[in-house]
């Protein structure tokens, strides 16, 4: 199974885990970052996860983000694609979705992930697309586990 998380998934353990919701969000994001390391899933990865983080100014969080994505990708999708899936980037941006999030999605439709994994509550709402299921990493933990039973 194929997975691409965002940059917020990806940020989501260096928030404020005072609010429960995070807190159970970061462990759910944590849990399936482990299941990439043991080969349960194959994480997907873009030149937009790569510029994304390369904004953020906290030099330690960038750079575990980083690693984490070079040491455990399976597909990185870079920039030269970007003219390939514009047309597809602006139809997810019909859903009133930003250019950064659509690009997102578009890559991970590209190399035909299963899920996107997002914090992100908006684009997960406003995401009307067939072609992939966008969820919090809590659902998507509980739904495989569901599954699993």
């Amino acid at each position: 199974m194929k997975l691409y998380l965002d940059n917020c998934c990806f940020n989501r353990p260096y928030d404020s885990q005072d609010s429960f919701k995070i807190s159970m969000e970061t462990r759910a994001k944590l849990h399936v970052q482990e299941e990439i390391k043991q080969g349960q899933y194959e994480l997907v990865t873009s030149y937009m996860l790569e510029f994304e983080n390369f904004q953020n100014s906290d030099f330690m969080k960038r750079e575990s983000i980083k690693g984490y994505q070079e040491k455990y990708n399976t597909l990185y999708i870079p920039i030269e694609r970007r003219e390939e899936l514009q047309d597809k980037i602006k139809e997810i941006m019909s859903y009133n979705i930003s250019y950064k999030d659509a690009t997102h999605a578009a890559c991970a439709i590209y190399a035909g992930c299963d899920y996107l994994l997002t914090t992100d509550i908006r684009f997960q709402r406003r995401y009307k697309g067939e072609e992939l299921k966008i969820l919090n990493p809590l659902e998507f933990v509980q739904i495989i586990e569901e599954d699993e039973i």
